[in-house]
């Protein structure tokens, strides 16, 4: 059953995809419209699950669940990459690549192959002040204060010179 994202409580388990590319405004309400449909029927073994989304930067989708409620499983989280697979599908877009890298360039948002971001790092264009945004996130109080940081508090810092 879908709830809204801020009435989550900080705990709830999140899942970060980033497109590869920015969504039009027509994409956004589509998102939206499928993702309210997807969380008003997401269920673990037959049990409601109460859950949300928020799209940020046109770019990143957030699905997020209230485990107080009732605990995700195998089969739910599968349901809901089959959602954001469907999503990919139908709008030609890439949410699931791991290998894709994401990071602030002034108000632009960049989203590069893993390669490049440590050829990039190597060569200072990345430094540990860059904002990079760390979808390893697990939960929303963790998606609210560590996932836009600086690249040396985050995973990102390993590739720094």
């Amino acid at each position: 059953m879908f709830t809204e994202y801020k009435n989550l409580p900080q705990n709830s388990r999140v899942w970060v995809y980033q497109s590869d590319r920015e969504f039009t405004q027509e994409e956004i309400e589509y998102i939206s419209a499928k993702a309210l449909l997807f969380i008003d029927n997401w269920t673990r073994h037959g049990d409601d699950l109460k859950g949300s989304f928020t799209i940020k930067y046109n770019q990143f989708l957030v699905l997020a669940v209230d485990e107080n409620f009732n605990n995700v499983s195998g089969c739910s989280i599968d349901a809901s990459v089959r959602f954001v697979q469907e999503l990919e599908k139908e709008l030609q877009l890439d949410l699931m690549d791991k290998m894709n890298v994401s990071f602030k360039d002034g108000e632009n948002i960049n989203i590069v192959k893993l390669s490049d971001f440590q050829k990039f790092a190597k060569a200072q264009k990345i430094t540990a002040e860059t904002v990079v945004f760390n979808n390893m996130v697990n939960t929303k109080e963790d998606f609210e204060t560590k996932w836009e940081v600086p690249a040396n508090k985050s995973w990102h810092s390993r590739f720094l010179v």
